[in-house]
């Protein structure tokens, strides 16, 4: 095979399903070659947290063969939030299209800002959606996602290019937040510091975090603008999301406003809900159902055409949610094989033995590998930041350096975490392969990364506190 007909490296990353089922196997093999081991855990403001200095080897509970596929089962159940969110997220976007309101709305925004602005538009939404993901949180921007979609295609873009704008900015906003409760916060409360103190160093990381991922939007844009052949999403799904006539032609009539108004209100009841009542997963699939019904009275949709529309809509978003509780078992698994405790110990006796300034960085990529075990933020700081603060202290980095290396490491590899249910549904909403993102949103991930890794270099540097 010559040189210009060899295969490039990101032709050989494996179907989804594939490599969530090689990571199942992957993790169930480390429950027979690591001992098993758990630290000692205490109730504190209703949630368990890790005891630091209590870790302990104890009996083995290795992971079967049969027990391999019934754990496949309990990922399904521990996912059923999600799975359901994604479900009436798709039902919700399915009558929203249906009653045209959307891709009205969305021919509307692009005839006033005009065509001619598309790369504008690229960067615009970008941020837009980054600041849902620093404000609103994360699984409650799922049912956006799909306006991303079509705002893509009626610039000319692909749905890889709508992932990027919607999906990775949520992501990036939400990761590396100054505001972010379950992270930042979370871990400022073990920290026994000041609720999301250094905020200003944290913001710099995430305006640029959402920079970077903008211009490369924005030069994958132009890419495929030059060729279509050269873009990631040649074959996908675009039915219902491209708009049906020519942008000069669309405005928002009655029907819309009306369908708008209640989408608009069903959203806003969801997030008061979110901060003021602590709503989560099941009360916003509530939400969503509502907003469903409503609109598809409003919009004057017979009770048949809303039972079509749903069932047609749970056929496109399925794929997505079966995704979602696959990549839920791998996370059931480390947790009946008892080694998540364990190499969680191990990593942090390894930064202990490292110089001040690699103690950092490794930490940032310890928190990456504990990241695909516990995709949950608040989990992974509760599990982790009691043991890391102390190992922080005596190796010499402040506990807002220690933070700071928890945030990175689990914010930014959010970004190609197979394990992140609620990634997996976004992406299911996009209609984007979890392979295909891959290919697309690795190189910036690693960009990111590096700048963040600079960040906490400055912060190892000027002992920022």
């Amino acid at each position: 095979m010559s040189s210009n007909t060899k295969k490039k490296w990101y032709t050989r990353i494996p179907h989804p399903v594939t490599m969530l089922f090689g990571i199942i196997i992957l993790a169930s093999l480390l429950s027979h070659l690591l001992p098993a081991g758990e630290y000692a855990r205490q109730l504190v403001d209703g949630r368990q947290r890790v005891v630091p200095g209590t870790f302990e080897y104890i009996d083995a509970s290795p992971i079967s063969f049969l027990g391999i596929f019934t754990s496949m089962a309990k990922g399904f159940d521990a996912a059923s939030d999600i799975i359901w969110v994604v479900l009436t997220s798709g039902i919700m976007f399915g009558i929203l299209q249906h009653s045209k309101m959307v891709e009205n709305a969305v021919g509307t925004i692009v005839r006033v800002i005009g065509i001619k602005q598309k790369y504008f538009i690229v960067v615009l939404m970008t941020f837009l959606f980054g600041m849902l993901g620093i404000a609103v949180g994360y699984e409650n921007n799922i049912a956006m996602i799909p306006i991303g979609a079509m705002l893509s295609l009626a610039i000319g873009g692909d749905l890889i290019l709508a992932a990027g704008m919607s999906v990775g900015a949520v992501t990036v906003g939400f990761g590396l937040s100054p505001i972010n409760p379950y992270t930042v916060g979370t871990g400022h409360q073990i920290a026994e510091l000041p609720m999301f103190s250094g905020a200003l160093l944290r913001s710099m990381v995430c305006f640029l975090g959402l920079s970077l991922l903008a211009l490369y939007n924005v030069r994958y844009f132009q890419k495929i603008n030059k060729d279509k052949n050269a873009g990631l999403g040649q074959g996908l799904d675009e039915s219902g999301f491209s708009l049906t006539q020519s942008i000069d032609k669309y405005s928002m009539d009655q029907k819309s406003w009306l369908v708008a108004f209640l989408f608009v209100a069903g959203m806003a009841i969801m997030l008061y809900g979110i901060f003021q009542w602590k709503w989560y997963l099941k009360e916003i699939a509530a939400i969503f159902t509502m907003i469903s019904i409503a609109c598809g009275i409003g919009s004057r949709m017979k009770a048949s055409q809303i039972g079509e529309t749903a069932l047609k809509s749970v056929a496109m978003v399925a794929p997505g949610a079966f995704m979602v509780g696959f990549a839920t078992t791998i996370k059931v698994i480390l947790e009946d094989g008892q080694i998540s405790d364990t190499i969680a110990f191990h990593l942090s006796e390894v930064l202990v033995s490292l110089p001040l300034y690699a103690s950092a960085i490794v930490m940032s990529i310890s928190q990456c590998v504990m990241n695909i075990m516990i995709p949950s933020g608040s989990g992974q700081a509760l599990a982790t930041l009691p043991v890391m603060i102390p190992v922080g202290d005596i190796v010499g980095l402040t506990r807002q350096t220690t933070i700071l290396a928890f945030q990175i490491g689990d914010g930014v590899t959010n970004l190609v975490n197979p394990t992140l249910g609620g990634m997996i549904a976004m992406l299911s909403l996009c209609r984007v392969p979890f392979d295909r993102w891959l290919r697309f949103i690795g190189p910036i991930t690693l960009l990111i990364l590096l700048m963040c890794w600079v960040f906490l270099i400055i912060a190892v540097a000027t002992g920022w506190a």
